[in-house]
């Protein structure tokens, strides 16, 4: 049978919860839900950043069928260069490589005193 959250022993539900709890107060986290907030509040830099998203996927999407225009790396380029140009996008950018940086030390440490791969476990086991 395998653990759910709902069949987990309550001390390790609430040592869990509290871990979740203390990485949401870490910097690198608070950090980056501040500034996806000042993006999602500039209309215009969260809508160009959508858009350079759907270009990038337009693009390899050409790409696997071997149907790339000059035209289509252009608008990318331009598209890129327009949000590298965004401050709010780019200390968007800064602070999620800083909170990715930050989890993997977290899921090693975890990791060694489980003596088990918490990462993958917890990919497993997710939704």
């Amino acid at each position: 049978m395998r653990n759910t959250p709902e069949t987990l022993p309550p001390d390790l539900q609430e040592a869990l919860e509290a871990l979740a709890e203390n990485l949401l107060h870490t910097e690198p986290i608070v950090l980056y839900h501040q500034a996806q907030t000042r993006l999602e509040a500039d209309r215009h830099a969260y809508d160009l950043l959508k858009r350079l998203s759907a270009a990038q996927a337009d693009l390899r999407t050409r790409q696997a069928r071997d149907a790339v225009t000059q035209a289509d790396v252009d608008q990318v380029r331009t598209l890129q260069r327009q949000a590298q140009s965004n401050r709010i996008i780019m200390d968007y950018a800064e602070a999620q490589q800083a909170a990715n940086a930050y989890l993997p030390p977290v899921n090693q440490e975890i990791s060694l005193l489980l003596g088990v791969d918490f990462a993958t476990l917890a990919r497993s086991t997710s939704c």
